[in-house]
């Protein structure tokens, strides 16, 4: 593997054992202690907004510079995603997230303090010129503050959450990451893989071939199961104590105040998707015809169709991606190149590597890192352009937000992933037959069918979830994979088998770990698809949808996208991409007709 297809991390440290770690540790640790030193038991700055901006600005200068871990929090939970299996790597980062944790009860007095303010207090703060530049920040900050308990109580249960939730969920993610299998490949020779190696191999048009590998996806999920029991159990209770103790009406709510969007907008995207879930029943139908199949198990639903152009190299997704983004904007494919070259983008999969992809981005003095597990596939392509989307979104707030604001809502996290993505995708499919183009349909209204129809079918899985848990105490794994199945066969339909074995796939889903994530997938890519066509009829649109990548929390999405003439609490807007889809499918539906496919 060549040294330029992994992440080039010596712009943080040298080595796991830098000694500039602890000098940097020590340093965090004594600008937040003389932040708490200033500021604790003054009174000034919850009356005065003079006060009030001089406080605020150095707590701006420190999460600028330092955040709670400083470089050392980024550092390691960069090397923790690349070898997920040492221990002396582990037990390193548990030491520099407890040093944060300290970090952040050192300070959490200021804003439980500003939280507790009056009501006509917070107006006069909110209606003062001096904090303009903050009215945002503040206006969150008193919308959370509704639910804060007493700062011990906010402390206790800060040092709690990582044995609490974050070991679990860790511990699991490791066990998966270790497990390896032998498996048929399709030149009729066998070998052993990874438990990330096993999903292309799962899209093979090889039906052997991916049996092997669903075979072996499910004796890992199978041979981990009781432990993701435990694991699940042990989040959901955690979840449950958090909200009684805050007093949330509902589990996801506290999502939504996060992701700073009402809890009626979530669930009239949910309701109006869910009501179409027939175009993914019909998908599935299209899909066994064209693969001469009467149904397809679990494991095969992602299965490729037609001839999608071979392999393709990293070097080669390179050049894609690049020309896509460039014709996009130019600046979008100067970042692009300049992930590439600072060695930005860890690439391929290896034993101990965090299976998937992201992007990260921690503070706006610290560079953006992707991880890929690339194997040379056109969806590892898409996959790439969808990563680098979020970090165009990270490196354009960076650009042109101040800290405060340096970061994106779920809610709309999705949306310059899948811009990025749908362009590349478009770009790809310009060149080929009418045989390769239906191909790439059939690749894109799977992606787009799993990226909205599956992500809500998810959500709906996670309500679930803990509304019986809350009810139960306790949900066996048996209970677990009953109500898994439940959602996953509303949206299949008839045409996908829940077959032996797919009971336990919410075992490798890591985001219900990250309970009610998922929905941003599918508003992200609805949304995404109506900035798409605005820029296809006017190029110049590009310019608006860059101001809305250089947003960050700079607003609400609802005011943010109402600049942009969308309306996300209309369900006629999350119709009208749902009717985009639908649109595609029946192309591909006659196109598939027309070359007598089916």
């Amino acid at each position: 593997m060549s040294a330029d297809h992994v992440w080039d991390l010596s712009v943080l440290y040298r080595s796991d054992n830098d000694p500039q770690i602890e000098k940097d540790l020590t340093e965090v640790t004594r600008v937040n202690a003389a932040f708490a030193a200033k500021w604790r038991g003054r009174t000034d700055y919850l009356t005065d907004p003079t006060g009030l901006l001089e406080a605020l600005e150095e707590k701006e200068e420190i999460r600028r510079r330092y955040g709670s871990s400083g470089k050392p929090g980024y550092y390691f939970s960069l090397r923790s995603s690349q070898d997920l299996n040492d221990p002396s790597l582990r037990a390193k980062a548990a030491l520099v997230s407890d040093v944060g944790k300290k970090n952040s009860n050192t300070t959490r007095f200021f804003s439980l303090a500003l939280g507790k303010i009056p009501q006509a207090q917070q107006k006069k703060f909110l209606a003062a010129p001096e904090l303009k530049k903050y009215h945002q920040y503040l206006r969150q900050l008193f919308l959370h503050s509704r639910y804060h308990l007493s700062e011990s109580e906010e402390k206790i249960i800060t040092l709690l959450g990582g044995p609490a939730w974050g070991r679990w969920s860790r511990m699991l993610t490791g066990f998966l990451a270790k497990e390896e299998r032998e498996v048929l490949l399709e030149d009729g020779s066998r070998t052993t893989k990874n438990f990330s190696e096993l999903s292309p191999l799962m899209k093979s048009q090889d039906k052997a071939v991916r049996d092997s590998a669903g075979a072996a996806a499910n004796d890992i999920l199978l041979a981990n199961v009781e432990v993701a029991e435990n694991e699940l159990n042990a989040i959901l209770e955690t979840k449950k104590v958090d909200d009684e103790l805050r007093g949330y009406i509902r589990p996801d709510q506290p999502r939504h105040l996060a992701d700073m969007v009402d809890s009626q907008v979530v669930d009239t995207l949910v309701e109006t998707v869910s009501a179409r879930f027939a175009i993914a029943e019909r998908f599935y139908q299209l899909k066994t015809k064209l693969l001469g199949l009467k149904k397809l198990e679990y494991h095969e639903r992602g299965v490729e169709y037609g001839d999608l152009g071979g392999k393709f190299s990293y070097e080669q997704a390179v050049q894609i991606v690049d020309r896509a983004l460039s014709g996009l904007d130019e600046e979008f494919g100067s970042i692009f190149r300049m992930f590439v070259a600072k060695q930005q983008i860890d690439v391929y999969p290896r034993s101990g590597k965090r299976g998937g992809a992201f992007c990260t981005f921690d503070r706006v003095t610290l560079p953006t890192y992707i991880m890929l597990n690339y194997t040379d596939t056109l969806q590892d392509v898409t996959t790439l352009a969808h990563e680098v989307g979020h970090g165009i979104n990270d490196e354009l707030i960076r650009q042109h937000q101040p800290p405060v604001y340096a970061g994106t809502p779920l809610s709309t996290a999705e949306v310059a992933s899948t811009f990025m993505e749908d362009f590349v995708l478009s770009e790809l499919s310009k060149k080929g037959d009418a045989e390769r183009q239906l191909a790439i349909m059939v690749m894109k209204l799977n992606d787009d069918v799993s990226t909205i129809m599956r992500q809500i079918a998810a959500y709906k899985f996670e309500r679930e979830l803990h509304a019986e848990y809350r009810q139960r105490g306790y949900l066996s794994k048996k209970e677990i994979g009953e109500i898994f199945q439940k959602h996953m066969k509303a949206y299949m339909g008839s045409s996908v088998e829940q077959s032996p074995g797919s009971e336990n796939w919410w075992v490798g889903w890591h985001h219900f770990r990250r309970p009610f994530y998922v929905y941003s997938y599918a508003s992200g890519l609805l949304i995404s698809k109506a900035l798409q066509r605005s820029v296809k009829a006017d190029h110049t649109f590009v310019t608006k949808v860059k101001d809305f990548l250089s947003a960050g929390l700079s607003d609400t999405p609802k005011n943010i996208f109402a600049k942009l003439g969308i309306d996300i609490e209309d369900a006629a807007f999350w119709n009208f991409g749902l009717d985009e889809i639908e649109a595609a499918l029946d192309q591909a539906e006659k196109l598939a007709i027309k070359l007598g496919k089916i």
